[in-house]
């Protein structure tokens, strides 16, 4: 009860005036590292889609989405999405001496964390939706994998 009053006001005078600022400021790299993700799934399904309309190869087709399977986990083609976020060290060191801020590191790791359970999930719904041995007509599975594609990004 002795501390609550002067925490309210502590929390009123000197940190509330300033949340959404902040929340605006860290929003900026998050939606960045987000968008990107978006982008590199929407650029591999679409490269899945060219290779299966030169080639019309259904065993490379699967090898394909198997390979897409793998893409959270390939640090590689997920490291533009990361640098994103790495934007965050920068904004945070401010709100480090502002505000007591500590442990910067794990408020990056664990967004770029949810890049990753974000791209798995978005690989997987995209194989429960498509799979291409259940595909009859070789000519409607680009459309088919376009459709799927479309549905996941949503």
């Amino acid at each position: 009860a002795s501390v609550s009053e002067p925490a309210q006001k502590c929390c009123t005078e000197n940190i509330q005036p300033f949340l959404t600022s902040i929340l605006e400021e860290l929003m900026g790299p998050v939606s960045s590292g987000f968008t990107e993700v978006r982008s590199l799934f929407d650029k591999e399904v679409n490269e899945i889609i060219q290779d299966f309309q030169k080639t019309n190869d259904m065993t490379r087709l699967k090898e394909n989405v198997d390979q897409l399977m793998t893409l959270p986990f390939n640090s590689v083609k997920m490291e533009p999405c990361y640098l994103k976020v790495n934007l965050l060290q920068e904004l945070l060191q401010d709100l480090k001496s502002r505000f007591k801020v500590y442990h910067i590191d794990f408020v990056i790791q664990r967004t770029q964390n949810f890049m990753q359970e974000l791209m798995e999930n978005a690989v997987y719904t995209f194989e429960q939706l498509f799979s291409p041995s259940h595909q009859a007509d070789s000519a409607k599975i680009a459309t088919t994998i376009e459709k799927v594609k479309l549905r996941v990004l949503k």
